[in-house]
């Protein structure tokens, strides 16, 4: 099993090579908050083909942990646009990537400071 610093390690390389601009230290402190869930393979993946998925993404994440009280389309629109960002071929949207492509775009930083 990879420690916490070797899945941040590995989530913060495939940042850069994806162009995706996030910070280290975002990254680090959404993968903590994620807790176990990073290390099983089915729960450390989102996948945009699953609507039921991104569903619980919108409410689970988005409005409980972020507290977006904004319009379900905004809320959509704003996860539909973090799958695009890791690309729509690409098989490996890591959670904590695409959460904290998430926290930047709805300018919900404080959460994790």
């Amino acid at each position: 099993m990879s420690t916490l610093e070797e899945k941040i390690a590995h989530y913060t390389a495939v940042n850069s090579d994806l162009g995706l601009g996030l910070e280290k230290d975002l990254i680090a402190k959404v993968t903590k908050g994620l807790g176990p869930s990073i290390y099983k393979s089915d729960s450390e993946l989102v996948s945009c083909s699953n609507k039921e998925e991104l569903a619980r993404v919108r409410e689970n994440f988005l409005k409980k942990k972020l507290g977006f009280k904004g319009h379900e389309d905004d809320l959509d629109h704003a996860v539909k646009e973090a799958c695009e960002a890791m690309g729509t071929s690409n098989p490996k949207k890591y959670r904590a990537l695409f959460y904290a492509l998430l926290v930047r775009r709805l300018g919900r930083e404080d959460v994790y400071a």
